[in-house]
């Protein structure tokens, strides 16, 4: 059996449904925090059980007789996740689980400085110290284009810190990805990087942008300090805008600049480009 946490959240659940177009649902079950978000794959025959970072004891129930499990990373900020990470390893150790797959970061390594990074680094050291075979899949940047790129097309500007090139991934081909390393059991031991084979900038996204939509939109480098104040002033914490600023700097200093073949590979197609999801946004 497979089980996936965090099946009621935007990854976890997309890869999922991939996981139900490879497998017979009664092979996938899903540890989620509530149950009864999960009821429509109840219904379809999938192991729904209770599993909570916060709760080791149900956690282990949640990965009975679980060959593999998918530990999706934590996102909430006020949180310890690498105790809460940590909990999920030993509930695995624990029910016996053959392999752990984790969904790490891109360029998580000790010098990079998006705090973020420091995150997985420290859960991929307990994963190579649990005893059990893991995978780490570092994905690289799969949020939406908007979130990147902010409001340009009312503006016509992309107005955002100093930026490097970062290859800017499609959540969906990221999930397909997981599901394919699961269901197949196409597994590399140890970290490896799922990224769309080009990395760009947000200079590329505006001159992309431009050429979709037969108008210019110009890419503003906004002073940090200014953005930060830009940021507070629009109802951010400075702590948030702080955080995000170091994504910032941590791609003009070119830690997410390097890509991988692997994504193409293991999806036995072109992952969708930047452009490819521009235009849909533009044309919805």
């Amino acid at each position: 059996m497979i089980v996936v946490t965090g099946a009621t959240g935007g990854l976890g659940g997309a890869t999922v449904e991939h996981l139900l177009q490879r497998l017979p649902a009664e092979r996938v079950g899903v540890s989620v925090r509530d149950p009864r978000r999960a009821g429509h794959l109840a219904d379809r025959g999938v192991r729904v059980r209770r599993g909570s970072y916060e709760d080791p004891a149900s956690l282990r129930d949640s990965f009975e007789g679980a060959d593999q499990v998918l530990l999706v990373s934590g996102n909430d900020p006020t949180a310890d996740l690498v105790e809460l990470h940590g909990n999920a390893i030993e509930a695995a150790v624990a029910a016996g689980v053959r392999r752990v797959i984790y969904t790490g970061q891109h360029a998580a390594t000790p010098d990079n400085p998006y705090p973020a990074s420091q995150i997985h680094v420290a859960t991929e050291a307990a994963l190579a110290d649990s005893g059990l075979a893991w995978t780490s899949l570092r994905n690289a940047a799969y949020g939406p284009l908007d979130v990147v790129l902010g409001p340009w097309s009312q503006t016509g500007e992309v107005a955002q810190p100093a930026d490097g090139p970062v290859p800017y991934t499609d959540r969906a081909d990221i999930a397909e990805a997981t599901a394919v390393v699961l269901a197949a059991e196409h597994h590399r031991d140890g970290p490896v990087t799922l990224s769309a084979p080009t990395a760009v900038t947000l200079g590329d996204l505006a001159e992309i942008a431009s050429g979709l939509t037969g108008r210019t939109v110009e890419r503003v480098v906004v002073d940090d300090e200014q953005w930060i104040a830009d940021q507070v002033a629009n109802g951010t914490p400075p702590e948030a805008a702080e955080f995000m600023l170091t994504w910032y700097r941590a791609a003009r200093a070119g830690h997410f600049a390097d890509t991988d073949p692997l994504l193409p590979e293991l999806l036995g197609r072109q992952p969708r480009t930047v452009a490819e999801r521009l235009a849909e946004t533009i044309a919805a």
